[in-house]
């Protein structure tokens, strides 16, 4: 089932709200009028009572029936009234009942006692139509016994007038109601009018078109944080479509060179017959190259996962002077091959993943004996502080131009042609460690001045390092 549109709803909750508001209002004052109504009509019969009472006190009930016989129906001056005089115990005097209502049982209010509004008595017919009723007594003429006078009406006229100003009320609050829904409509359509034109900008924007962005002008205020949010999102996907053409692009570029020379080397050793000694070689070569394939494949997808999943890590504090000490032991022979030192120093401990850290670290000290003069040493060191570890790696060879710095940890990227090796890097070990810090939730950054290029990594407290992190 379609749901309603979000218009609909505030019409017909601004409807709703109308109709019970009017309704609280228009029950308040059919209580107060009905609360009026009924002490005026107690108040009335009373009255009438106390004046047949005192009437009888005064003139013989007798003399008076037979002289003046409507005299108590006229005084009543209703046909819904009833009124019974009689003598207690005795068949009554005047009996005046043209609706045939019950006379009801009731001890009369004594002679010597005034009558008020708590004399009254209420009730409800078969029919449900209320009925209030008096019973008094009155001290006979010339020592004579007491009469009793029971006086009561129908409450129809009372009855059908609230009834009346029930429905009046009624119909004022649906109209009103009704009217309400119109005009919240109307409202409520032209408030929307800036989501509207926001969905067409936004439908309007597609892959050629990313660059595009949601005008704020004359956008209500509420929808600017809306607006801003959108945009950001166009930021990052144009960045992001942007990075993947690059990406995609580099990638067909470096592995179209290794495949390209597996090709050509192929066709070569292919053309005519060849030595033992030429085949050798030739595997050899297409071995090197397949290497180089693979692992720019697994980085390739170490990047994927460490980016785009839950990419769970195992943080424990690692003593920083064991990790320094693996690493160096490492790269001990590759760096006497270029005549580069290896120093290190800097105690304490690091909150990380112990594969990680080091996959990090080996592709920084890559970097660094890759591109660091020949006779120079290659430092590392680690410093303690109050918001977790810093691990440094420097080394001196030619600087990076400041352009280049905020792009060296992008896939694929390289600073110049005379850093571009492609034989030795894929151009992803910094991008790695780009993720590997991520994952940790820590920061990174390069620094190059003076023939002095440094590697910073910011290792957080173990306080603030959750176990899984999403890279973003």
């Amino acid at each position: 089932m379609k749901q309603l549109s979000l218009t609909t709803r505030l019409a017909l909750l601004f409807a709703l709200l109308a109709f019970g508001a009017m309704s609280i209002v228009g029950y308040a004052l059919y209580r107060k009028l009905e609360a009026q109504l009924v002490v005026r009509d107690d108040a009335a019969l009373v009255t009438r009572v106390d004046q047949i009472r005192t009437l009888m006190q005064d003139v013989d009930v007798r003399d008076l029936i037979h002289e003046k016989p409507h005299l108590f129906a006229n005084m009543l001056g209703n046909t819904e009234s009833l009124l019974v005089v009689r003598y207690l115990g005795e068949a009554p005097l005047i009996v005046v009942n043209p609706h045939h209502t019950a006379v009801p049982v009731v001890t009369p209010v004594p002679a010597d006692l005034a009558l008020s509004l708590d004399a009254v008595h209420h009730a409800r017919t078969s029919d449900g139509t209320p009925f209030i009723y008096v019973a008094a007594a009155a001290r006979g003429v010339g020592g004579q016994r007491d009469l009793q006078i029971i006086s009561g009406r129908l409450m129809t006229e009372r009855t059908r007038m609230l009834n009346d100003y029930r429905d009046q009320i009624l119909l004022f609050a649906s109209t009103a109601a009704f009217l309400a829904a119109l005009l919240a409509f109307g409202l409520a359509r032209r408030g929307m009018y800036p989501l509207r034109r926001l969905a067409a900008q936004t439908a309007s924007i597609g892959i050629g078109t990313l660059s595009t962005r949601i005008d704020r002008r004359d956008a209500p205020r509420e929808l600017d944080a809306l607006i801003g949010a959108f945009n950001g999102m166009l930021n990052r996907l144009e960045r992001g479509f942007t990075q993947l053409k690059q990406v995609s692009a580099d990638m067909a570029h470096d592995l179209r060179t290794p495949i390209g020379n597996l090709l050509g080397q192929t066709e070569v050793g292919l053309s005519q017959p060849r030595d033992i000694a030429y085949y050798q070689r030739l595997l050899g070569s297409n071995f090197e190259e397949l290497q180089r394939m693979s692992k720019m494949i697994d980085n390739m997808l170490f990047l994927a996962r460490a980016e785009h999943a839950d990419h769970a890590i195992e943080p424990q504090a690692l003593r920083v002077a064991d990790e320094f000490g693996r690493m160096a032991e490492y790269f001990e022979g590759l760096a006497d091959e270029r005549n580069i030192r290896l120093e290190w120093r800097g105690d304490g401990s690091v909150w990380a993943d112990p594969l990680l850290l080091r996959r990090a670290l080996a592709n920084l000290l890559a970097n660094a004996v890759r591109y660091a003069d020949p006779g120079t040493a290659i430092s590392t060191v680690a410093e303690q502080g109050p918001d977790g570890t810093t691990l440094y790696v420097e080394n001196r060879g030619p600087t990076i131009e400041p352009q280049h710095l905020e792009r060296l940890f992008d896939r694929f990227y390289r600073a110049d042609a005379s850093r571009h090796r492609s034989s030795e890097s894929s151009g992803l070990g910094l991008s790695i460690v780009r993720s590997i810090m991520l994952l940790h939730g820590g920061t990174w950054h390069a620094t190059s001045n003076a023939n002095v290029t440094r590697f910073t990594l910011a290792f957080p407290r173990q306080r603030d390092q959750p176990a899984k992190h999403e890279a973003d």
